[in-house]
């Protein structure tokens, strides 16, 4: 049987017209309105429950200022704070020694008036950029391209000072205020340090970092330290020790006791960062009552040389001695070394001075009141005690 294959063509199907492209539906009216609505709604809703609420829920428009109460009396011990504050920061001064386009910053306090004439006490190191020696290189003059700005109480400035002289052994220096009203002007008032007691209260009055006539307080931590600063590497003896807050620009103002007596003037610290660590440290005042007369007095310290470091009275009670001045340390090859005057040392005392001439010596102060009127080349006769036994010797000051 024959079979053959057809083609059999496919079924055929219509094809649709083409649509044109649907048109955009607007939102009917109402629905515009109900979408509006509900926003508002949400707006509302939100703002109820929104952390930080409606001003109109948050603010008060009938607050009034608040009542202060009135305070009591302040204790006994702000009274005397504040009495030491008010009237020893008249005589703070703030001094910046500029020279070129540098300037040394630091305290001051106004010393003396004498016949007119104003002087200032402060560190040596706060002015030692702008100090130079004169040609015979024993007195300190202000560098001719330099100036020293002072700033006093009612912060007029006073920018014709002049250096009087300087003591960098002892780190004090004395200004002339020149064109300064003494008249305007208020000396500290002066005590003694040796009769401060460790534990009692002092004061420190300065400008730490320009902020002139800060106050800060603490107690004397010691006597009769031994610092060695950076600027000069001949130690500074007989020096107090306090916690009261000295930074950089407290460096020659005053500390203070709690009847408001010049007991020191800051000079440095200790402080690994920088700022204080409550380890400061002042030039007593006896020592810058002789230097800075004698400076006044001459241009410069002129002191006879006799080759004995003398200890703290306080050092001294320590020991039992109440009466006379413990030689701390002798000088080699000093007028002191030579005719025999011993120092003290680990397990001995050194020799106590008990006359000089006809002057009886019971402080380390009568010491130097007493050298301060010889010159150079005077023999003097020191009596001493050593070992319970009292012996003489003359000594030739140089």
């Amino acid at each position: 049987m024959n079979m053959s294959f057809g083609y059999y063509p496919p079924e055929r199907r219509d094809v649709p017209p083409p649509r044109p492209p649907d048109r955009p539906r607007i939102p009917s009216p109402t629905l515009l309105i109900l979408l509006v609505v509900l926003g508002v709604l949400i707006g509302v809703v939100a703002i109820r429950f929104w952390p930080f609420g409606r001003k109109d829920e948050v603010t008060e428009p009938d607050a009034a200022l608040r009542v202060a109460s009135p305070r009591g009396e302040l204790w006994d011990i702000e009274k005397g704070i504040v009495k030491v504050a008010a009237k020893a920061s008249k005589s703070v001064v703030h001094i910046r020694a500029v020279i070129q386009r540098s300037a040394g910053t630091g305290s001051g306090f106004i010393w003396d008036k004498i016949k007119g004439k104003v002087y200032v006490v402060t560190n040596f190191h706060v002015i030692e950029n702008v100090a130079a020696r004169d040609p015979t290189g024993k007195y300190y003059t202000l560098d001719p391209d330099s100036k020293i700005e002072v700033v006093l109480n009612d912060q007029t400035k006073i920018d014709r000072t002049e250096i009087v002289g300087g003591y960098p052994d002892k780190d004090i220096a004395v200004l002339f205020l020149r064109g300064a009203d003494p008249d305007k002007l208020q000396p500290i008032d002066v005590g003694h340090s040796d009769n401060l007691k460790v534990g009692q209260f002092a004061f420190a009055i300065g400008s730490p970092y320009g902020l002139d006539r800060t106050l800060t307080w603490g107690i004397i931590s010691a006597l009769g330290r031994e610092i060695t600063t950076e600027r000069n590497q001949k130690p500074i003896k007989n020096v107090i020790q306090t916690d009261a807050a000295i930074n950089p620009g407290n460096s020659g103002g005053p500390l203070l006791d709690s009847a408001g007596l010049l007991i020191g003037m800051t000079t440095a610290i200790y402080s690994p960062s920088g700022s204080s660590a409550g380890i400061g440290f002042a030039i007593p005042v006896d020592e810058i009552n002789q230097v800075a007369t004698e400076i006044i007095q001459h241009g410069r310290v002129i002191r006879p040389f006799l080759g004995v470091n003398i200890a703290a009275d306080q050092l001294a009670s320590q020991a039992g001695i109440e009466k006379g001045a413990l030689i701390w340390e002798v000088v080699a090859n000093s007028p002191a070394a030579r005719t025999g005057l011993r120092g003290t040392s680990r397990g001995q005392l050194g020799d106590i001075i008990l006359k000089i001439d006809d002057k009886p010596i019971d402080k380390a102060r009568d010491v130097f009141e007493v050298l301060g009127n010889k010159k150079v080349g005077d023999k003097v006769t020191i009596t001493y005690l050593r070992e319970d036994e009292q012996h003489e010797v003359t000594v030739t000051l140089e």
